[in-house]
């Protein structure tokens, strides 16, 4: 018997299983969480209203779809620029504060860079290199060919290799 996305039980387990992967799929795009968590959510109200109509071999690629579509209603004409949650590093008591400082700065310089990928630059490589989404993964999700993943991933490591070119004055 084939799987049904409205067996309460398939449809649970598909929430569990690939709701953190929405979220941060439009965080990425939005860098809001809050709104992120809303649109998630939003996505999978939509799907059990047509698990009917949806294979559920197509599950993931249809919230994703979804959730792009719910995301790009509410910012249609704005231009988005990520702004990541600070995550403290873990800090010995043995490092210097100059260490620290310089740290942070740098930090603070790789998530601008990030930041200022394009789009859809910005959202391949992080779906690939926070999320571990393959290639293949990220095609699906987002509706394009993996070639079309691949080009915009080696524009996002090339941009930010020549970023990373002006931060070597740190000495991290």
């Amino acid at each position: 018997m084939e799987k049904s996305v409205c067996q309460e039980e398939t449809y649970n387990a598909l929430y569990h299983e690939h709701f953190q992967s929405v979220r941060n799929y439009v965080y990425y795009k939005c860098g809001d969480m809050d709104q992120a968590q809303d649109i998630a959510q939003e996505s999978f109200i939509r799907l059990w209203q047509k698990c009917a109509e949806v294979i559920f071999e197509k599950v993931i690629g249809f919230v994703h779809t979804v959730a792009n579509r719910l995301f790009l209603d509410k910012v249609r004409s704005d231009k988005v620029s990520l702004k990541f949650e600070k995550n403290q590093m873990p800090q010995q008591n043995t490092e210097d504060p100059f260490y620290q400082l310089r740290t942070k700065e740098f930090q603070s310089q790789i998530e601008q860079a990030i930041s200022e990928l394009p789009e859809g630059q910005r959202e391949v490589f992080l779906l690939n290199r926070v999320d571990k989404h393959t290639y293949k993964e990220i095609a699906t999700m987002l509706g394009v060919s993996q070639t079309a993943i691949e080009k915009r991933m080696t524009k996002a490591l090339i941009k930010l290799k020549d970023k990373i070119e002006e931060f070597k004055s740190y000495n991290i």
